[in-house]
């Protein structure tokens, strides 16, 4: 391996929990600043699944630095718009997508792209100098000032310098290094599932986005010439809805087919679909806001440190960022991770605050009306708001998208070492 970045500091060994996209990324550039990174995922195989995300802002910046965006435009779903429809799939208002190149993605991204795609484009950037364990997650570990001990489900252990947590937003190892009793969920009352169906010849490159009374919406995209995602989405603060997610998924299937059935629209289709989808994903909109993102040698790395929510639009984003910022921190101070993780919180803290900022419960509530007669009023606004092109000139003329001015920091590696 050599020395690192020329400091004479050792390589450093490092276990990252969890191989989704921000997993991934930052074994991409821990590689590139000479570590030795192993990645553990739970799933038996590369979790290449998931709806449709996108890259906004900085996320598509760090895509770029890491020499990837070439590979991302060729994954990219064509989604041209957004269509607010009635019960008879008619267009009430249309907003397009903004592909002037200046400004601000609308609802739709200009990278709008699969997961699954995105998640094999970085295992394929970072498989070769990575190793990756699959089927074993971390049943628990123990540090001291020197290592971290971690214990796999298949009974083995190791010595590592360093733990990343990039296990999501209901991170296991969060819960491991907060206090106990620490409640990390932000939550805004809204709950989502999604899964696919297949695609029919009325299922265009628009998203077709349907509110039904009683705070529930129903979205239909299409990814590719034989797939279609549907989400269900819906406001509720009750017991049941939070404890759904952990359900078998039988239950969750019957649970939000009992909450929509009565919706109109093409929802006999959807419901019918989600017994043949490839997965069924049922999750609770929530934040994840701690004022802690690292324990001695164990750290947190996207979802599990500051999950944005959908909402945000910058869930991906900012995973890709936390990933670049963090690493970017250990490759230059390798032998202090005191100040590296120091400086991991105090540069990245301003981007999560603002990104998480710009969900505002009111507004997602306004968007998802409990009555036909606000679903209606809603609808004539946007429809007004389209007509005079107001979303399409707020994006263009909009100074910075959703990540707000913070500039990425300068390049977690050398360049000649890239």
């Amino acid at each position: 391996m050599g020395m690192v970045n020329g400091s004479g500091a050792r390589p450093l060994r490092v276990l990252v929990a969890g191989g989704g996209i921000t997993g991934q990324a930052l074994a991409f550039w821990l590689t590139r600043g000479g570590h030795r990174v192993t990645v553990a995922e739970r799933f038996p195989a590369l979790r290449a699944t998931g709806a449709q995300v996108d890259l906004r802002g900085q996320g598509i910046e760090a895509v770029e630095r890491m020499g990837l965006l070439d590979a991302v435009r060729g994954k990219l779903v064509d989604e041209a718009g957004v269509a607010f429809v009635d019960a008879h799939g008619r267009a009430k208002a249309t907003i397009m997508a903004n592909t002037s190149g200046q400004g601000r993605q609308t609802l739709t991204s200009e990278y709008e792209i699969m997961r699954g795609d995105l998640v094999r484009i970085l295992h394929d950037a970072s498989k070769d100098d990575t190793e990756y364990l699959f089927g074993v997650s971390m049943d628990g570990f123990e540090q001291d000032g020197r290592r971290v001990v971690a214990h796999f489900s298949d009974g083995s252990s190791g010595e590592f310098d360093l733990l990343v947590g990039a296990d999501g937003q209901g991170s296991r190892i969060r819960q491991a290094i907060l206090p106990a009793g620490f409640d990390p969920y932000w939550r805004v009352g809204i709950h989502m599932a999604y899964w696919f169906i297949p695609r029919i010849a009325s299922d265009t490159n628009v998203r077709d986005t349907y509110m039904v009374p009683g705070g529930r919406q129903i979205m239909r995209r299409s990814h590719n010439p034989t797939e279609t995602q549907v989400y269900f989405v819906m406001r509720e603060e009750s017991e049941e809805a939070s404890a759904i997610h952990r359900e078998p998924v039988e239950r969750q299937r019957e649970f939000w087919a009992s909450r929509f059935r009565d919706a109109g629209w093409q929802t006999a289709r959807f419901i019918n679909g989600m017994q043949t989808s490839p997965f069924f994903y049922s999750q609770e909109i929530v934040q994840v806001r701690t004022d802690t993102w690292s324990r001695g040698r164990v750290v947190l790395v996207g979802d599990a440190a500051h999950c944005a929510s959908p909402y945000s639009g910058m869930g991906i984003s900012g995973g890709l960022v936390g990933a670049y910022v963090l690493a970017g921190e250990i490759n230059r101070h390798p032998g202090d991770l005191p100040t590296a993780l120091a400086n991991y919180d105090r540069v990245l803290r301003p981007f999560v605050d603002k990104i998480q900022g710009e969900v505002n419960p009111r507004l997602l509530r306004l968007g998802m009306p409990m009555t036909q007669r606000a679903i209606n009023v809603f609808q004539a606004a946007t429809a007004l708001a389209c007509f005079l092109h107001v979303p399409d000139l707020a994006a263009r003329f909009s100074k910075e998208d959703r990540g707000g001015s913070w500039q990425l920091p300068e390049n977690p590696t050398p360049i000649s070492a890239v």
